[in-house]
């Protein structure tokens, strides 16, 4: 792996009898955007505050850069060269816009590089206003430019979206990639949200009890699982039981390559609902139990044989409730949980 900007080996950290971090280890090549993905209380920020430096491991080391910055050697947050974006902004609401992007700049440094950040942020011509006069995500744009603007070499985004009006989220994560991706800047991502990681990171880090328990990129995670909770975490999944006879997994969905599973073991097939296609047919061995409407795809819970399933389908494709339908599966992707 390419630890260029960031390698964590076995980072723990403990706040008393509980284990935030339980031997972590990452490695963040540079210029990556890399999400730590996973539910709330699972170590990610802590982890995200021990990268920063505002937090001691306990055991482990971290090295930012090629730099050993926490392990045998301690390096302060100050020195590390890292920018941070808070859950809450975190702005100086007594500053001006410029003042608070240039507040940890050198006075001599401040002419020049606040107008600079403020065009690259897209907020020209708001340097004299105050915190409270912009929007939620013009806020997010002055904490970001306050973070860039020591040129850091790593930026750490803490939930960055975790109090923005959903309906703007789609629009400030495009905003946030647009500005990062043409610096060059390595971004670490703390979401619990799997459409944040998706859209955004190149490759997600699945935290699950203080550790990671998966690492690739969407596709891999979402199409490759680790394991169960890593299948149903990051999206809808029909998980079907089976058995493995003869390089095949039988289940009640058909028989699927076993991808090395063992044979004459039990395991459980992972089908993601939009490969589940439902062709009406009145001898069909399935039936429509429930529908559930939303806009561009509907959602379809069909009963097989005292199994129920999940169908994905268009919404241009109408089943009506009650109906009696067969079950088509792409196999391309369908993966095999020992």
């Amino acid at each position: 792996m390419d630890c260029s900007m960031i390698r964590l080996e076995g980072v723990s950290k403990r706040f008393g009898d509980v284990t935030a971090v339980d031997e972590a280890s990452l490695c963040v090549a540079r210029g990556e955007v890399v999400a730590l993905l996973g539910p709330s209380g699972c170590g990610k920020t802590t982890l995200l505050r021990l990268v920063a430096g505002f937090e001691r491991p306990d055991g482990g080391s971290i090295a930012v850069a090629g730099r050993l910055v926490a392990g045998s050697a301690w390096v302060a947050p100050e020195s590390r060269r890292v920018g941070m974006v808070f859950q809450d902004y975190a702005l100086f609401p007594h500053l001006t816009v410029a003042a608070n992007v240039g507040f940890g700049l050198p006075r001599r440094d401040r002419v020049g590089r606040v107008p600079e950040l403020l065009g690259i942020v897209g907020l020209e011509g708001l340097e004299k206003r105050y915190p409270h006069e912009l929007s939620g995500g013009q806020q997010q744009r002055v904490a970001l430019a306050r973070a860039l603007a020591p040129a850091p070499e790593l930026v750490l985004l803490d939930e960055p979206w975790s109090n923005v009006d959903p309906f703007l989220r789609d629009s400030l994560r495009a905003e946030v990639a647009d500005i990062v991706r043409p610096l060059g800047v390595t971004v670490l991502l703390v979401t619990h949200d799997r459409e944040e990681a998706f859209s955004l990171a190149d490759r997600i880090a699945l935290m699950r009890n203080g550790t990671i328990v998966q690492e690739g990129t969407a596709e891999q995670l979402y199409f490759a699982p680790a394991s169960r909770w890593a299948a149903e975490f990051v999206g809808a999944a029909n998980l079907l039981a089976g058995r493995v006879v003869g390089g095949r997994v039988e289940t009640a969905l058909g028989a699927f390559p076993a991808n090395g599973a063992s044979s004459t073991s039990s395991a459980q097939v992972l089908v993601r609902p939009e490969l589940l296609e439902l062709e009406p047919n009145p001898d069909g061995a399935a039936q429509v139990v429930a529908r559930e409407f939303r806009g561009h795809d509907v959602f379809y819970r069909v009963l097989l044989d005292g199994v129920e399933l999940v169908s994905q389908r268009p919404s241009t494709e109408v089943v009506d409730l009650g109906s009696r339908v067969a079950i088509r599966v792409h196999q391309g992707r369908v993966p095999v949980l020992d």
